[in-house]
């Protein structure tokens, strides 16, 4: 068994997959998102970009499993039906850009959509427009194309669900239920295609534990200590750092 974990991660540094983890694990634990962002690029130059996307997919699965019969009762299915519908739709298209597109493009495009969340999130932007069945649509194919090529399918989603006016706990459960709703059809998608291999479902399994732990730590150390807002800048400016590290990255390898 140990054997098969050295080869899953050979040459590719297991103790920076490990580190990575556990980092994004604290930040779900003690900011609540951000999680998959911070992987996303990392394990995009560690392990290639289709089995990133298995990975990172993977893990964020099992936690939306967890979460999702607490939250529930909470969600607005009547935004939540069309989006994850049409995020499906798309993941295709997206499947397809992960096989055709350059490593080195997915980690810039994974590294510029971070560095502009972070951006939008830091200045307050908010979406003004009416939340309707068209723009729910639309929000929700652009976020499954996304997710399919990089991962990273949240901003959009994240931005147009935050933009409302429901309550926290109804915001929270709609984030949940709508990866919980997507993310696994996608990695079904992405291993059906052998565009990624079982190999990257195995380091999800590994990798997995250490977000557990990671998690658990930043709930503990972290709540009660100092203000939410705290939090969230500090998980934004890991995430800045790290979109600004895989762009610069991009630019020197390009």
């Amino acid at each position: 068994m140990i054997p098969y974990i050295a080869d899953l991660f050979a040459g590719v540094g297991l103790w920076m997959a490990l580190g990575v983890t556990l980092v994004a694990g604290l930040m779900r634990g003690f900011a609540g998102f951000g999680s998959a962002m911070l992987m996303a690029p990392i394990f995009a130059i560690l392990f290639g970009s289709a089995d990133m996307v298995v990975t990172v997919v993977a893990i964020e699965l099992v936690v939306s499993l967890q979460l999702f019969p607490q939250v529930r009762r909470h969600a607005d299915w009547a935004v939540l039906r069309p989006m994850s519908i049409a995020a499906c739709a798309a993941m295709p298209a997206g499947v397809w850009l992960l096989a055709s597109v350059d490593k080195n493009a997915i980690v810039t495009a994974v590294s510029a959509i971070i560095v502009a969340f972070v951006v939008l999130m830091w200045t307050g932007w908010k979406y003004t427009g009416r939340r309707s069945t068209a723009a729910t649509v639309a929000v929700g194919a652009v976020s499954g194309a996304m997710m399919a090529t990089t991962s990273v399918g949240g901003p959009p989603v994240l931005l147009y669900l935050l933009s409302g006016n429901d309550r926290p706990e109804v915001n929270r459960a709609n984030i949940v239920t709508y990866y919980f709703l997507t993310q696994f059809l996608l990695i079904v998608i992405v291993l059906a295609t052998g565009v990624a291999g079982l190999d990257a479902l195995a380091r999800a399994v590994v990798l997995f534990p250490v977000m557990v732990l990671g998690a658990w730590a930043g709930g503990r150390l972290f709540h009660g200590l100092a203000s939410e807002r705290l939090y969230r800048n500090v998980a934004l400016a890991i995430l800045f750092a790290t979109g600004m590290f895989g762009l610069l990255r991009g630019w020197l390898v390009g």
